[in-house]
């Protein structure tokens, strides 16, 4: 007995899973380019796969999560730094405050390296999780198999 799935239902080979876990993560090299645009990327492929693989679904989400912590939100905090250390320069102490905010600077470009090591990781079959957000998205909102 065969199961004929329709073809927007049928479950995804593995090599499929993994390109498609892969363009997940990778979606974050978007953001060089667009500044934004690379963050509803990952949640797209979610809705488009999380019925067809629980895999992509999870890497998806992750992806989708990791961009909007560490994109947008470090985005806000570099600009918190800067408008406090900016400020801060009148009473010199600002001058203090330059190098920690240049560090902090670095956020966006620590996350594209990490997204695209998810990347890798993703199309060599493993299953990547990201620091602080891997586990919380396998057990909230990887559907059932």
């Amino acid at each position: 007995m065969t199961t004929d799935f329709p073809a927007s239902s049928a479950p995804l080979s593995p090599s499929d899973e993994r390109t498609w876990a892969m363009l997940a993560h990778y979606s974050i090299l978007l953001n060089l380019i667009t500044g934004l645009l690379g963050v509803p990327v990952p949640l797209v492929i979610y809705f488009i796969y999380k019925d067809r693989s629980a895999y992509v679904a999870n890497q998806a989400m992750q992806a989708f999560l990791f961009q909007l912590l560490w994109w947008i939100g470090g985005g806000a905090l570099i600009a918190f730094v800067w408008i406090v250390t900016t400020i801060l320069i009148a009473f010199l102490i600002g001058l203090l405050c330059i190098p920690i905010a240049i560090l902090i600077s670095f956020i966006p470009l620590v996350a594209i390296v990490y997204g695209v090591y998810g990347g890798v990781k993703c199309n060599q079959g493993e299953d990547f999780r990201y620091w602080l957000v891997g586990d919380w998205v396998s057990g909230s909102f990887t559907p059932a198999p």
